[in-house]
């Protein structure tokens, strides 16, 4: 028998982030690649999903999302940003912000059609539309991770469909200004195309900068489609519960996509969310940037002392570190022997680029760990350059 698959999916491979996981396993190596919390999440989500498991809230929910939990959250999108969110009309809850992409790209982009995207980017979004039958359309950030808007305006065509924005950024760590954000807003509407945000790090800010939603610029709200997770903002990672915000007309085709997809996100787990969307204090988000403030604090430094070339994060909490003056090696070489002889695994920089060779001298770290293992991934990379 010949084996068939579509061409779809000739164009892209497995996800290298889980990759580098499987790989920091089997060696027994600190685990900086994939973005999970290694601490634990609050208790006030923990018990109210377990008090809906023991309740039986064990069937399907409504699929578009469990009424508590858009009740919850279109009250917190008012208190944070003033953004009125109609949790019937706008609101559906997924499985993880990835699911969301997926379904919000399947629902407003047609094959032939153009999707913009910053790089470096997260892993997932070319993929994302080239399932869609689209093309990506790349712009490259500068040197500094900032925009350059002349790049930008020459990407925008009749053929344009969206243009992906996350902010604050997987895996630059930048988080785009008011400014830029307009100027992104203003081309959106002479070109007639959405806005499609991946907010999952909104409240994962650091130094004094601010997350601003694209949905509240002028303009914007009825061509802005938000995304974000309660994964990154709870250390929920595992119980995948995404959300999207769109215009009613909008939210009728991507509930479409989303039911014939997954059907819903776990009854019980978005008992859980709610319960923290409902219970903790504005403290509890606020203080956020003082616990990942003091985790990137300890691992920035260690990472320049070893020999690393990179930016501090604003926001998020990853760091895209150069290590040319560490190895001649390409990035996945060099994070495979980094892994497997230094202990410490990293993702290889090409994974967020379309063109590999531009991510060829860098690795991104994750410091959502706590700081212990903080402490002992900075003592094995600090013996890097006796090694190579």
């Amino acid at each position: 028998m010949k084996i068939h698959t579509a061409r779809r999916t000739h164009g892209f491979t497995e996800s290298v982030i889980r990759m580098m996981t499987r790989l920091s396993n089997e060696h027994g190596a600190i685990n900086l690649s994939q973005g999970f919390p290694d601490f634990e999440s609050p208790d006030t989500l923990k018990i109210g999903a377990a008090r809906a498991i023991y309740d039986d809230v064990n069937q399907y929910a409504i699929t578009w999302g469990a009424k508590r939990y858009r009740d919850a959250l279109a009250a917190r999108y008012h208190d944070w940003y003033g953004l009125d969110v109609d949790p019937e009309a706008h609101l559906t809850i997924t499985c993880g912000a990835t699911e969301a992409m997926m379904a919000v790209l399947l629902a407003i982009v047609d094959p032939g059609e153009e999707v913009i995207v910053f790089e470096p980017f997260y892993e997932n979004y070319g993929p994302d539309t080239t399932l869609c039958d689209a093309t990506p359309v790349f712009v490259p950030l500068t040197a500094e991770w900032r925009i350059d808007f002349d790049r930008l305006r020459a990407a925008f065509s009749d053929r344009t469909r969206a243009i992906i924005v996350n902010t604050p950024n997987n895996p630059t760590g930048r988080v785009f200004t008011r400014d830029e954000l307009e100027k992104i807003a203003i081309l959106c509407q002479e070109f007639d195309a959405y806005a499609i945000t991946d907010e999952v790090y909104e409240h994962i800010l650091y130094d004094g900068a601010r997350h601003i939603p694209m949905a509240t610029l002028p303009g914007m709200r009825d061509r802005t489609i938000t995304i974000s997770a309660a994964s990154k903002t709870f250390a929920v990672t595992g119980w995948r519960m995404g959300t999207i915000v769109a215009h009613p007309e909008l939210s009728d085709a991507i509930r479409k996509v989303h039911d014939f997809l997954t059907v819903g996100a776990a009854a019980p787990l978005q008992e859980g969310v709610a319960t923290g969307l409902e219970m903790l204090p504005p403290s509890y988000y606020e203080g956020l940037a003082d616990v990942y403030g003091a985790k990137r604090d300890l691992f920035y430094p260690a990472l320049v002392e070893a020999g690393f070339h990179c930016r501090k994060p604003e926001g998020a909490y990853y760091v895209l570190a150069d290590f040319s003056d560490l190895s001649d090696l390409p990035d996945d070489e060099f994070a495979f022997w980094l892994t497997r002889t230094v202990g410490v695994a990293p993702v290889p920089g090409s994974s967020f680029f379309h063109n590999p060779e531009d991510g060829r001298r860098l690795v991104r770290f994750a410091f959502c760990k706590t700081e212990a293992l903080l402490e002992q991934a900075a003592e094995r990379l600090v013996t890097v350059r006796a090694r190579v």
